[in-house]
């Protein structure tokens, strides 16, 4: 039984987009396993509060990693 946990920032995805990271890391997990595993194939997306998740030593918000992506 797969159990996938993928963590992003509080409101990071809306409802829909956060259906289809589940769909699509399930389909992945699938292809590469075997199509058998799909209804036991566990995917948990975790929510982190900004300011509780950190890289090279700093603090990072969800403002900042949007910041980085639009660079």
């Amino acid at each position: 039984m797969p159990l996938i946990e993928i963590k992003m920032f509080k409101n990071e995805l809306d409802k829909k987009q956060s259906e289809t990271l589940i769909q699509k890391v399930t389909d992945a997990v699938t292809e590469v396993t075997s199509e058998k595993l799909r209804e036991v194939t566990w995917v948990v997306i975790q929510e982190i509060n900004d300011g509780h998740w950190g890289v090279g030593g700093q603090a990072l918000a969800l403002d900042d990693v949007k910041k980085m992506m639009n660079e």
